[in-house]
């Protein structure tokens, strides 16, 4: 039995074993690696961002037809099938043949959003512990629909920048400035003070949005599903609105409250 055995053990050592350089590490999204960025509109809104620095992008041909040889010149870049791509990104990542690993947006500062020119009033989006990347991506995309002069998040609490995150923006979170705070109530008091009109988004909301906006600069608070608006931010806005809906329903996925409310804002 042990002279089978080694002769096993002797067979197998011999055997070759397989190369594995063909395969592809799994990336570290928010480490030393830098971000994976996948999706044709993601990766196509990050390689025509000059404030996104760019390290090497992974895609099929006809990816790299769709994106075009312009942006493609910003990067390194090589082709490969969709399988080499898959291994790049996380399960179920929907990369359309393209993946872009990227570094994370550079941190803005709110003073410097506030003090940038702006056609007409100004809104800023402010999401209190919105931490679901599907929704924050759907959030960003209608703030670059409705041209939202920037997203402001906790630094706690949120979704981080992400693939996911990315890929359900369709491209807005290298359009839309996103401004990361440490607290949400000191910012809704800094931004009093420089004359936004402070509206929580509550479903509890003493008046309509569009009677409730006035005609000046605005701040918007929209709050996570669960548990909505916290009791402080709250206290640090001037009104607080509801969206009109049937009493069927009890409440709106908040990335489809964000964009009515933001029709109501532009339309007013």
């Amino acid at each position: 039995m042990s002279i089978c055995l080694r002769a096993a053990s002797l067979l197998n050592s011999a055997m070759p074993r397989p190369d594995r350089r063909h395969f592809y590490p799994k990336p570290d999204t928010r480490g030393g690696e830098g971000l994976w960025l996948y999706g044709l509109h993601a990766v196509r809104a990050a390689l025509a961002n000059p404030a996104r620095k760019l390290k090497r992008a992974v895609l099929t041909a006809r990816a790299a037809e769709e994106i075009g040889p312009k942006l493609l010149a910003r990067v390194r870049h090589e082709t490969a099938d969709a399988d080499a791509v898959t291994r790049l990104l996380p399960p179920g990542a929907i990369h359309q043949g393209v993946a872009l690993q990227c570094e994370p947006l550079a941190q803005r500062d709110l003073d410097e959003v506030l003090e940038a020119p702006s056609d007409g009033r100004r809104i800023l989006l402010i999401l209190d512990q919105i931490s679901d990347p599907q929704n924050t991506g759907a959030i960003l995309r209608t703030a670059a629909a409705f041209g939202v002069n920037a997203v402001i998040v906790q630094d706690r609490h949120s979704a981080p920048e992400s693939g996911a995150l990315a890929k359900a923006a369709s491209g807005a979170l290298d359009i839309v400035t996103v401004v990361h705070v440490v607290n949400i109530a000191r910012t809704l008091e800094e931004l009093g003070k420089r004359g936004f009109w402070r509206i929580a988004l509550v479903g509890d909301g003493d008046s309509a949005l569009k009677d409730a906006a006035g005609a000046g600069d605005v701040a918007l608070v929209l709050g996570s599903e669960g548990s909505g608006i916290r009791r402080l931010v709250r206290e640090h806005c001037d009104a607080a609105a509801a969206i009109a809906i049937d009493r069927k329903m009890e409440s709106l996925n908040v990335s489809n409250a964000a964009a009515i409310a933001l029709y109501e804002l532009r339309r007013a």
